[in-house]
């Protein structure tokens, strides 16, 4: 379930980021209405309505998200006290200027992280649908509304965009690169988890 989620909130996230960036519109100003098969990139209503669909899968993983696991009471991934703290000995290992402790399933930078990523997915759905009650409903919203709903849906565009980027990027650390598998598979190796997770490992075990 949690891959199924992972997968369609990324796609549909990269989807929305792309199209957004076709509505400026700069497929044309950077000649991707050129390439064959991408003429499409040039209209704002065909974009528009691929943004759309992304969204409302988008929106609908973010909420089944928050509803299944709240009713199961999943709460790893909820941040911690100390957490930043645990997270700043984590940094130093990897540049060996500390030992890093055993810790449960998911590290504090995972938690802080997942923290950020749900405030700027709530801003973003928060400001889309204020965007999109201004398109489709009531176009006569007051002018500072909907420029402020889209300065935000902008703005916090952009963190989606560098968060994505650091997520990525994480996965490249010589520590983390075990993780690349359970991406795909949903599972990690055994020695993965004894060396990192050994509290994880005793909850489980």
């Amino acid at each position: 379930m949690e891959l199924v989620e992972h997968w369609v909130l990324a796609l549909s996230g990269l989807i929305l980021l792309a199209s957004g960036l076709l509505e400026l519109p700069l497929g044309r100003r950077y000649y991707v209405t050129e390439i064959p098969s991408v003429t499409w990139a040039g209209d704002f209503f065909v974009v528009l309505y691929i943004h759309y669909a992304a969204a409302i899968l988008f929106v609908a993983v973010a909420f089944f998200h928050l509803f299944y696991h709240g009713l199961l009471g999943h709460n790893g991934l909820i941040p911690r006290r100390g957490d930043l703290k645990a997270a700043i000995v984590v940094i130093k290992s990897l540049i060996g200027k500390a030992e890093e402790p055993p810790f449960h399933k998911y590290l504090p930078e995972q938690r802080i992280a997942y923290a950020g990523m749900a405030f700027i997915i709530a801003m973003l759905i928060f400001s889309g649908l204020v965007k999109t009650y201004d398109n489709l409903v009531n176009p006569q919203l007051p002018y500072i509304l909907a420029l402020t709903a889209t300065w935000v849906h902008n703005v916090f565009s952009l963190f989606f965009f560098l968060t994505f980027l650091v997520h990525v990027t994480a996965l490249a650390i010589r520590p983390n690169r075990p993780l690349i598998r359970g991406i795909f598979t949903g599972f990690v190796r055994l020695d993965y988890v004894h060396d990192r997770h050994k509290l994880w490992l005793n909850d489980i075990s």
